[in-house]
């Protein structure tokens, strides 16, 4: 085994290389794990009663959860319904495509790839200009993104372009590194860990065995480390995405 690289995240084709529809073990990762998602909750749905089981309720504190803190929370009462199920499906997609990286076979989480947290900061961003623009009107949302309220109009050619790199560039992809880059570190992480404990265990020698159980110990603490970080990483991301959302139906 090598010590792992950033080429590790852009795999080389595994199916129909060549083709327009090549395919990797990353993408292959994250077809298996929608379809395990699209399988997991329609078995939730299909066997929902009204004296939940264990699994339902588990689903539904989350589901609440999500409704309660993170949509109400940021987006006003008259239009926050509306964006439960995109919230949703952000959080729970996000935190089981992490999930991958401690997955034994997979090792490597789905959204450890740019293609993933971009698409979903690009439809959070598409979100958040047409509630804008609903509220707003175009020219309206652009007036109050570009030319902020109280600040002289002398400084609006400063302001103006910095606004729009925001909006445009900005925003969205500091959204999906800070997701990108915590799942790349994590795995870097765990491989390492597991790595160095092969090494103490098989090639160093007597001397250095002594630090394989440290190594392991790492390795086990960061893989239920990894666990948590899906879950905050996904709870961030719906939490910003939800704000930015909120923002855009603001006055000022």
């Amino acid at each position: 085994m090598e010590v792992p690289e950033i080429s590790d995240f852009l795999p080389q084709p595994i199916l129909f290389a060549g083709t327009f529809f090549e395919i990797n073990r990353l993408q292959l990762i994250r077809i298996i794990m929608t379809l395990f998602i699209v399988v997991f909750f329609s078995v939730v749905a299909k066997k929902s009663r009204i004296v939940p089981t264990k699994l339902q309720s588990g689903v539904e504190i989350v589901m609440e959860f999500l409704r309660n803190q993170v949509v109400y929370q940021n987006i006003p009462v008259a239009y926050a319904k509306r964006y439960i199920p995109m919230i949703t499906t952000i959080f729970c997609s996000i935190f089981f495509f992490n999930l991958t990286g401690i997955v034994p076979g997979f090792n490597l989480a789905a959204t450890a790839g740019i293609g993933i947290p971009l698409l979903f900061a690009i439809w959070v961003f598409l979100q958040y200009w047409k509630a804008g623009i609903q509220h707003h009107g175009f020219w309206g949302f652009l007036r109050d993104e570009l030319f902020p309220r109280g600040v002289p109009p002398f400084v609006y050619p400063l302001i103006a372009p910095v606004e729009l790199a925001q909006l445009l560039i900005v925003k969205p992809f500091s959204l999906t590194i800070r997701l990108l880059a915590n799942m790349i570190s994590g795995h870097m992480l765990l491989a390492l860990c597991f790595l160095a404990t092969q090494f103490f265990l098989f090639k160093a020698g007597w001397p250095m065995i002594i630090f394989s159980p440290i190594t392991l110990a790492g390795a086990i603490f960061f893989t239920l480390f990894e666990i948590f970080v899906a879950a905050l990483q996904a709870y961030i991301f719906a939490l910003l995405a939800a704000a930015y959302i909120g923002l855009s139906y603001k006055d000022e």
